[in-house]
C-alpha cells in the first residue's frame, strides 16, 4: 500500500500492485483432453505444427483436429508425415488447403494432392524454414540469407498451386537481393502463426517444458512463434522437478498443456540388421566408400539424406570426425541393435540411429545455424544433376540421363555450392569460373569412359594415380 498525500488533503489510501518486471502475467491452462485444447481453432488458421518426419509430432493434438473438423488450414511443417499418419491423416479428409514446408517426403497423397491442383504448396529451404519461425518468435519481421539465391526461391515462378490442367494457377514471387561483402543474399520474412501444435517430453505446473532427444527439432522455434501454443506432453510433473538450467522452453511461451493419452511413436525407417546387397547397393558403397575419404580428423561434417548417411560406416579408425545431422544432433553414431531402437532418436534420413559419447541435440534453427554461420567443416549431399560450375538441381530425374552436365536442366536448388563431385566411376574438382577437373576414376575406366558418361567437357589432371586402383575399397 502506498500513501498519496496532497497539501490541503487527510492522507487516504491508494492501492498499487507491484510485480517484478519479468513476472508472467498469466499461467498455462492445462486440460485432460486434447480436443478440448484445440476445440476454438477457427477455420482458415495458420498452424505451426512441429516434429520432423514422424519424429515429435503431437499425435493426441492432429488427431483432436479429424474430430473438431476444422478446414482451410495453412499447416507450416518441415513435412506432411505420411499417408496415414501425423499431417497426412488431415491431408486425406483435405482439412489443409496450404503446406509452407521443405520436403514432400514419403506422402503419396501430398505429392497427388499438389500436382492435381488440391492443394497449394510453398517449398522453403529447410534451414530458412526454421529461420522464418524463430525470427517470427524473436519479432524480426525479415531477414537476409544466401540460401535460395539464383534458384525458384529467389527468382519467383515456383508452382505453389496448379490448375486442373497442369498449367500454374498461382506462382512464388520473386524475392529482395541485396550484397553484403562481395555475397548475394536472398531476403526472407518471418513466419508466425494462430496456433502452435507441440510436443515435449515433460511439462512442470508452472509450465516450462522438456523436449527428449531429437524430438526437440522443429518444436522449440515453433512455440515461440504462435498467439497461443497448445503443447502435448507424455508427462506433468511438480514445480522443482526441472532445474532452471535444464528448462528448454520456459513458461511465458506455453498457453496450454495437455497430456496425451496413448503415443505410437511410429518409427518411419528402421533399419538393424543389414539387407543383402544389390547390384545398385554396391555402387553406392563404392561412392560412399570414396567419399569417406574426404573426412580429415577432428572435422565437423554434415550428412544429408541417402547415399550420405552411409558415411558414418566408412571412417578411418584412426580419425575423430564430429557428425551433424540436420534435425537437431552433433555426434551420430551407427545404427542401433534392436534393444537400442529408441524413435526419438533418428538421423536426417528419419532412420533409427545412436549417439557417440559427448553428443549433443539441439534444435532446428540452432542446427541451421551450425550450417550457415560456416561452422560445419563439410556438407556432403546426394545429388540429382551438377552443372560443370557447380550448380545444383536436387530433384528425381529419370534413370539413363546425365547427371553432370553443362548447364542443368532442372530447376535450380543451389548455385554454384558444389565444390567436389563423387561418383561411381570418377572423381571432379569443380571451379565456379572454369568448371570440372577429373583427378581420379575408377580402375579399369579411361578418360574416353568418362567423357562419353558426362554430358559436359571437363580437364585432366589424375593427380593421384593411387585412387584409380583399389584403394577405394582398402583403406
Amino acid at each position: 500500500v502506498l500513501l498519496s498525500v496532497s497539501n490541503n488533503c487527510v492522507p487516504h489510501p491508494r492501492v498499487c500492485g507491484c510485480y517484478f518486471s519479468t513476472s508472467c502475467p498469466r499461467d498455462a491452462r492445462f486440460f485432460t483432453d486434447p480436443t478440448e485444447a484445440v476445440k476454438d481453432i477457427p477455420d482458415g488458421s495458420t498452424l505451426l505444427v512441429g516434429g520432423f518426419g514422424l519424429c515429435g509430432i503431437p499425435e493426441n493434438l492432429i488427431g483432436s483436429l479429424l474430430k473438431t473438423g476444422v478446414k482451410g488450414i495453412t499447416a507450416v511443417s518441415n513435412n506432411a508425415g505420411v499417408d496415414h499418419f501425423g499431417l497426412g491423416l488431415l491431408l486425406r479428409t483435405k482439412q489443409i488447403k496450404r503446406m509452407i514446408s521443405s520436403y514432400v517426403g514419403e506422402n503419396a497423397e501430398f505429392e497427388r494432392q499438389y500436382l492435381s491442383g488440391e492443394l497449394e504448396v510453398e517449398l522453403t529451404p529447410q534451414g530458412t524454414l526454421a529461420e522464418r519461425v524463430r525470427a517470427g518468435g524473436a519479432g524480426v519481421p525479415a531477414f537476409f540469407t544466401p540460401t535460395g539465391y539464383g534458384t525458384l526461391i529467389q527468382e519467383g515462378g515456383s508452382p505453389i498451386k496448379y490448375n486442373t490442367d497442369g498449367s500454374v494457377a498461382i506462382a512464388s514471387k520473386k524475392r529482395e537481393v541485396r550484397e553484403f561483402n562481395g555475397i548475394h543474399y536472398v531476403m526472407e520474412r518471418a513466419i508466425t502463426g494462430d496456433f502452435a501444435l507441440i510436443k515435449a517430453w515433460k511439462a512442470d505446473r508452472a509450465g516450462n517444458i522438456v523436449f527428449r532427444k531429437t524430438a526437440r527439432n522443429f518444436n522449440q522455434p515453433m512455440c515461440k512463434a504462435a498467439k497461443v501454443t497448445v503443447v502435448e506432453v507424455e508427462e506433468i510433473v511438480d514445480v522443482g522437478t526441472f532445474a532452471p538450467e535444464d528448462i528448454h522452453v520456459p513458461s511465458i511461451y506455453v498457453d496450454r498443456i495437455v497430456k496425451g493419452a496413448v503415443y505410437e511413436k511410429r518409427i518411419e525407417v528402421s533399419l538393424i540388421t543389414p539387407k543383402p546387397k544389390r547390384k545398385a547397393d554396391l555402387l553406392r558403397e563404392r561412392i560412399i566408400r570414396r567419399a569417406a575419404l574426404e573426412f580429415q580428423d577432428g572435422m565437423y561434417a554434415n550428412l544429408g539424406i541417402g547415399i550420405p548417411m552411409l558415411a558414418s560406416n566408412f571412417i578411418s579408425s584412426d580419425i575423430t570426425v564430429h557428425l551433424q545431422s540436420e534435425n537437431g544432433l552433433l555426434g551420430l553414431g551407427p545404427y542401433p541393435t534392436e534393444s537400442e531402437v529408441d524413435p526419438d532418436l533418428i538421423n536426417a534420413g528419419k532412420e533409427v540411429v545412436t549417439v557417440v559419447p559427448g553428443a549433443a541435440f539441439f534444435s532446428s534453427d540452432e542446427s541451421f545455424a551450425m550450417i550457415r554461420g560456416g561452422h560445419i567443416d563439410l556438407t556432403m549431399l546426394g545429388a540429382m544433376q551438377v552443372s560443370k560450375y557447380g550448380d545444383l538441381a536436387n530433384w528425381m530425374i529419370p534413370g539413363d540421363k546425365h547427371k553432370i552436365l553443362e548447364n542443368c536442366t532442372l530447376p535450380l536448388t543451389g548455385k554454384q555450392c558444389v565444390d567436389r563431385i563423387i561418383t561411381e566411376k570418377a572423381v571432379f574438382d569443380v571451379d565456379e569460373a572454369s568448371g570440372l577437373t577429373l583427378i581420379e576414376i575408377w580402375e579399369g575406366l579411361t578418360t574416353d569412359d568418362i567423357r562419353a558418361c558426362t554430358g559436359t567437357d571437363f580437364a585432366v589432371s589424375l593427380s593421384n594415380p593411387s585412387s584409380t586402383d583399389e584403394s577405394w575399397d582398402n583403406y
